[in-house]
Parts: C-alpha cells; sequence; structure tokens
C-alpha cells in the first residue's frame, strides 16, 4: 500500500474534492435580528391571528414563542397574537394560541365568555374595565365580538356602564381636511416621510411609507390622537406637524 499521493495521483483525483464540497447542504442563514425574532416574522403572525388559523398553526407549531410575541402598530400600539384573535372574535385561533403558551389578557377572558375570570379580575382591580385594549377597543367590545358564548359576559359588562369608554372624534370640516392632507417631511431619508389622508371609510389617517396606515381621532383645533395611543398628540399647525410622545418631538413639514 503507498503511504502517499504521488503528484499525478494528487491531480488526478483533486477535480473531484470541490464536487464533493459542493453537494454539501447549505447552512441555514443567521437572520439579522438573531437572537430576537425577526421583525417580518413578528408582524405576520400578529396579522394572521385575526383570521387565518392554517398559518397560525404552521407558524407556532414550528415555533412555539411566536405565540408570545407583540408587535407595535405605531405610536406604542402594541398587539399580541392573541390580543388580535381576541378583539375580532375568533376563538379557534385564540384556543389554538394559549395551546402553544400564549399569555391569556382580560380582552381574551371577555371575549370567550369567562364571566367568572372577568367578575374576579374587575373585582381585584377596580376600574380596570375603563380600559382599552390595542388600537383602542373596548373591553365591552371583546365580549360583543365573543357572540353567543359571551353574552353573559356582555350584560355583565354593559350594566357597569363604563366598560366601553370611546374616543373623541370631533367633526372635521372639509376645510380643515383640507389644512392638514398630504405628505409631510421630518428627514431627508426616503421613508421619512407622513401621509396623511382618508381611508375608503373616511376616516382619517396617517401612515410613514413603508409603514402601517393609523386611524387618526380629532380632538378638537387640529389636535389628533392615533389609534391604540392615547397618550400620543399629533398637532397641525402653519403646515407643520408635530407629534408628541412623551419626552419626544418629532416635527414634520408639508410639502
Amino acid at each position: 500500500m503507498e503511504r502517499s499521493l504521488s503528484r499525478r495521483r494528487f491531480f488526478a483525483v483533486a477535480p473531484a474534492v470541490p464536487l464533493l464540497f459542493s453537494q454539501q447542504p447549505a447552512a441555514p442563514s443567521v437572520p439579522p435580528a438573531f437572537p430576537a425574532h425577526d421583525p417580518d416574522l413578528v408582524r405576520e403572525v400578529v396579522g394572521v391571528s385575526h383570521g387565518n388559523i392554517a398559518r397560525v398553526k404552521e407558524l407556532v407549531s414550528a415555533r412555539p414563542a411566536l405565540a408570545r410575541v407583540s408587535w407595535d402598530w405605531g405610536y406604542g400600539d402594541w398587539e399580541s397574537p392573541i390580543d388580535a384573535a381576541s378583539h375580532v372574535g375568533n376563538r379557534p385561533i385564540a384556543e389554538l394560541l394559549l395551546a402553544h403558551g400564549a399569555r391569556p389578557t382580560i380582552f381574551t377572558v371577555a371575549m370567550m365568555g369567562q364571566l367568572a375570570v372577568l367578575k374576579g379580575w374587575i373585582e381585584a382591580v377596580p376600574g380596570i374595565q375603563r380600559t382599552r385594549g390595542p388600537h383602542g377597543i373596548t373591553l365591552l367590545a371583546h365580549a360583543r365580538a365573543g357572540g353567543a358564548m359571551a353574552a353573559e359576559t356582555l350584560k355583565y359588562l354593559e350594566s357597569l356602564g363604563d366598560a366601553d369608554p370611546r374616543y373623541t372624534d370631533a367633526p372635521l370640516s372639509d376645510a380643515e381636511y383640507a389644512a392638514i392632507a398630504g405628505d409631510y417631511a421630518f428627514g431627508p431619508g426616503a421613508t421619512e416621510r407622513l401621509k396623511v389622508a382618508k381611508n375608503a371609510r373616511g376616516i382619517v389617517t396617517i401612515t410613514r411609507t413603508g409603514g402601517s396606515e393609523r386611524n387618526l381621532f380629532h380632538q378638537g383645533r387640529l389636535v389628533f390622537i392615533p389609534a391604540g395611543a392615547e397618550a400620543v398628540r399629533l398637532r397641525f399647525e402653519a403646515r407643520t406637524l408635530t407629534i408628541a410622545d412623551g419626552a419626544l418631538t418629532v416635527v414634520a413639514a408639508r410639502l
């Protein structure tokens, strides 16, 4: 037996070496956000949890931790998958998420008609029934979304008289709308743009380029709050838009 390859024999077998390595499976790419979840995946699982049970099952079966993620639609309007299922009254998706470790909330309890649990929660934390859920959707609205199985829960919340607090939304004249509609820039980047417009339902919205459309509620004198983020204020004046979120203030100029 030869103890080593001759130069001639080495080059005779060398062409097979690249072929050998090229047949190995490629290593999976590591997501840029690792070890945090991929933001696009988080946004997807929250979105499909409103109604696409097949896709929800596919996602959370592969990665159960996705049942507990949250997505900020803008201005601090955070939503988890079970939040999404709860406010549209999708009990099968809510049950699927719970089976994969989702954390139930008071809004989940209201939608699922768990009256004893809800009463205990309200007795333990007086006034919690006035807390709004994602997008500003009220506790009573979640019970209404639960349908027949939440009928007694809905009746109980109606008896409280304060479980359905709606946002103030003052009338906006055509002239006032014309004064605020359009595109605004808060920086030089292509995505540093905000668009104020009305959607198909006639609701005034604001959208960052590449972001999500957010409903606005008029508080009077061209001051608005975005859905699900009542602490934020958007003020229009002199062709500028000022967004105040606590210590953060962003000023955008109308283009």
